[in-house]
């Protein structure tokens, strides 16, 4: 479904040129839950961005369905992206809309029917559990109420792939947990291919089944999550697992009252 061939991309700064991506090679198979791990500052949303171009590589090509994305013109780009789900950390929700309209912005926006538009939204809203929440306003909700108005946004024009952006670290671990569940039942039901990238290893272990180990702008590690947790590889892998062990080893040491 997607693969990304030497993909590069810089920032420039008055003072340095950084490197933000450097050859990153990937293959995602359709209907995959595929997670992106590195701690912050590695690229990690630089590289999910440049997946539906909202920023633009240097060089590299990202193919998506057989289509070759960073050969686009803006015309073609824009009919690409209705294929091309993504859902944000900060939800982006318009606070004006309730939450029916929110759903139904991205519809409007691509000429969608408008006489199928209700249906439409309707059905997705009973989808993510938010059916007797269609007049609600963002200010209304819970944080992760509003995360699934924004997975339904995602969904809106029916997309091939679906990509997270940390869209459950601001999120309580339970909302969390309730939030992966529902990707999982729409990646069942839809059979979409999903991208996220986290720097929770429980939401790699939950969700996922592939992923990739991205360090200083470099993928240096990759395959089935279960690799990662029973033999990492990469110092980026490793130094998550110590701090997981870390944090067990001190969960264990306090229930057992110091023993």
């Amino acid at each position: 479904m997607i693969t990304v061939k030497d993909l590069n991309k810089d920032y420039i700064t008055p003072h340095a040129r950084i490197h933000a991506l450097s050859n990153i090679n990937l293959q995602i198979e359709k209907g995959d839950v595929f997670g992106i791990i590195g701690f912050s500052g590695a690229g990690k949303s630089t590289l999910i961005r440049c997946l539906n171009r909202l920023e633009e590589p240097d060089s590299g090509k990202i193919i998506i369905a057989g289509q070759d994305i960073t050969a686009m013109n803006k015309q073609h780009l824009k009919l690409a992206r209705r294929k091309i789900g993504m859902i944000f950390q900060q939800f982006n929700l318009l606070d004006a809309k309730n939450v029916f309209e929110n759903v139904a912005f991205p519809l409007k926006v691509s000429g969608y029917p408008k006489n199928q538009i209700k249906h439409r939204v309707e059905e997705i809203l009973d989808l993510v559990g938010l059916a007797d929440k269609a007049k609600a306003y963002p200010l209304q909700l819970s944080g992760g109420q509003k995360q699934r108005v924004g997975i339904a946004r995602a969904l809106s024009n029916k997309p091939d792939v679906l990509l997270s952006d940390e869209a459950t670290s601001a999120l309580d671990p339970q909302t969390t947990y309730s939030i992966l569940e529902l990707l999982k039942d729409i990646n069942a039901k839809l059979g979409l291919t999903i991208v996220l990238i986290t720097h929770e290893l429980d939401v790699l272990k939950h969700i996922c089944n592939n992923m990739a180990v991205i360090e200083q702008g470099q993928i240096v590690e990759q395959g089935p999550v279960e690799k990662f947790f029973l033999n990492p590889e990469s110092d980026t892998a490793k130094r998550f697992i110590n701090i997981l062990q870390g944090f067990q080893a001190k969960r264990v040491y306090k229930d057992g009252g110091g023993i």
